[in-house]
């Protein structure tokens, strides 16, 4: 898979609220007692009239901030000059729904019923790839949400005997996530002793060769490239792409729509 550059521009609100709590204990005084003669006669004094109630003012709460609403798309889709939009793009939110979609599904009820792709992963993997544009051929053949290219259609057609049409959206990312779950397996038996998770905590950074970093670098450079390095180094080929979808799963723009 190859990616579409996507400039972003990125709007951070930084809302400061500041609140003070300020008390004081009042001391009771005990007054002494007064000695009173009676040689003369005492003279009460008038009473000292209490003091009218002042007005209180009237507090008002502080008017919360409301975060504005975007006005303007903030990607600036500049493709090259090779590549090209096909038909009629779907609006962002079918495809994210269709995406979600594709990771419900279980790829291997056979032989690894739990084995699930993460919703996340894939939308950080169409975001980074398309930009959630379903209708971009890029200069390489890689189609539509996920990019998938004619070779990784025709492999996941064959090897899970379907018929899956990438230029369909909802179909591409299908392909694209069973593409994922294929190299979650393949990796995963290889290496993890059969073990699926795709956990983030099952990595300590970014470039860690743990399992998720591995299917991610795997989606980009294939499975060969990925598996040499491992081997060679313990790391991974292509790092960049991985701290860029990692970097995705953890913030989106993706996350407005």
């Amino acid at each position: 898979m190859r990616k579409i550059n996507i400039v972003a521009a990125v709007t951070v609100l930084v809302v400061a609220a500041g609140c003070g709590l300020a008390g004081a204990d009042e001391e009771k005084q005990a007054a002494a007692p007064v000695a009173v003669t009676t040689s003369e006669p005492t003279v009460e004094a008038e009473p000292t009239p209490e003091p009218s109630p002042s007005k209180t003012k009237k507090t008002t709460k502080p008017t919360e901030k409301v975060k504005p609403t975007p006005t303007e798309d903030p990607f600036n889709m500049q493709l090259p000059d090779c590549a090209e939009y096909v038909g009629k793009a779907v609006t962002r939110a079918k495809a994210k729904v269709a995406l979600n979609a594709a990771a419900t599904k279980v790829y291997w009820p056979g032989s690894a019923p739990k084995l699930r792709v993460p919703a996340d992963l894939i939308r950080s993997v169409a975001w980074h790839e398309s930009g959630w544009v379903s209708n971009i051929r890029n200069c390489d053949g890689g189609y539509g949400l996920m990019q998938v290219m004619p070779d990784t259609e025709d492999f996941v057609n064959q090897r899970f005997e379907k018929s899956y049409d990438s230029s369909e959206y909802k179909q591409n990312a299908i392909v694209g996530a069973n593409y994922l779950a294929w190299l979650t397996k393949y990796f995963g038996e290889k290496y993890f002793a059969k073990n699926y998770d795709l956990s983030t905590a099952k990595c300590k950074t970014d470039a860690s060769p743990c399992l998720l970093n591995l299917v991610i670098n795997g989606y980009n450079m294939g499975p060969g490239s990925t598996e040499e390095t491992y081997l060679a180094k313990k790391k991974l080929s292509n790092p960049d792409y991985v701290h860029l979808i990692r970097a995705n799963m953890r913030e989106c723009d993706c996350d407005r729509f």
